[in-house]
């Protein structure tokens, strides 16, 4: 991957953040679970940005009170660094409990420029 693509893909990543704590002060907990999500879709081919947005999942899933799904992420934790090492990550995937660990996703629209240019890179 290009090193501009990189910057790129985590400027996107400080700007999915700041939503998310935007929406988490207004109380607006769809639209900061949503933020969560594309951070995840955003990080995961990066071991490190990928076990980060599990981590504020899970944080984020526990100061809601959503049992549930903080231990879909305690899963998800453990999970991650595998999908990474061996490259077997369902790309696109929101990270959430509400869906497969590893069924891959369509990326949203306005991601999906910059991160198809990854997936090709990371294939090459």
């Amino acid at each position: 991957m290009s090193v501009l693509a990189k910057e790129r893909i985590l400027s996107l990543i400080e700007i999915e953040k700041a939503a998310f704590q935007k929406a988490k002060q207004e109380g607006n907990r769809g639209a900061a679970w949503t933020a969560l999500e594309r951070e995840h879709i955003l990080g995961q081919a990066f071991l490190w940005l990928h076990i980060r947005s599990h981590v504020a999942m899970l944080r984020f899933a526990l100061t809601q009170g959503e049992i549930g799904e903080a231990i879909g992420q305690f899963v998800r934790l453990v999970l991650a660094p595998l999908g990474n090492m061996t490259g077997k990550l369902p790309r696109g995937n929101t990270g959430r409990s509400n869906v497969s660990a590893f069924a891959p996703m369509p990326y949203p629209d306005d991601l999906a420029e910059v991160l198809s240019r990854s997936d090709e890179a990371h294939r090459q």
